[in-house]
């Protein structure tokens, strides 16, 4: 019967036997609201005569920077604006962050998990913090569904190669 061995011979792994990169670890040391507004300029208005139904847009945007040796802020830029033939009806701008610690992560790596993982984290937080803002300006729950900022990172991604593409060109 054929035998393999791979080791050196003492039941231990040869020289040439690869070691595991160290694990990855992602620490949460904090999450907080960076900036905050909420206005309802024409609740007079809207009391006496709600109008017709809102036309409301969101946008959101996410952001990243280093905070020292392993620590990274990410923060997510949401605004809602909420309009009908009465005027504003009301904005809500916030900005909420997270502290990380991230530790292991290959550098062609980093961008990408402060852009998508870190927001994926905070997300719930803005999305409840929307949902209590809205109600207490005397409105409706604004309701978020979950957001893809994978996608929103490609497409981010896509744009910067479209522009250097262009700048290449000119």
């Amino acid at each position: 019967m054929a035998s393999s061995n791979t080791g050196n011979g003492n039941g231990k792994p040869g020289d040439s036997a690869q070691t595991a990169p160290p694990p990855v670890q992602v620490k949460i040391l904090a999450q907080y609201i960076k900036d905050l507004s909420f206005e309802n300029p024409n609740i007079d208005k809207i009391i006496k005569d709600p109008g017709d139904q809102p036309n409301l847009q969101l946008a959101i945007n996410v952001a990243a920077k280093s905070m020292g040796p392993s620590l990274y802020e990410s923060a997510i830029d949401f605004n809602a604006q909420a309009t009908n033939k009465l005027g504003e009806i009301y904005q809500l701008e916030l900005v909420y962050a997270g502290l990380f610690r991230l530790e292991n992560i290959p550098d062609q790596h980093l961008e990408a998990f402060l852009l998508v993982n870190c927001p994926s984290i905070l997300f719930p937080f803005v999305r409840r913090l929307a949902a209590d803002l809205t109600r207490e300006g005397g409105f409706p729950p604004l309701l978020l569904d979950p957001f893809d900022f994978a996608a929103l990172y490609l497409r981010r991604q896509q744009e910067l190669r479209a522009k250097a593409e262009a700048e290449l060109k000119n």
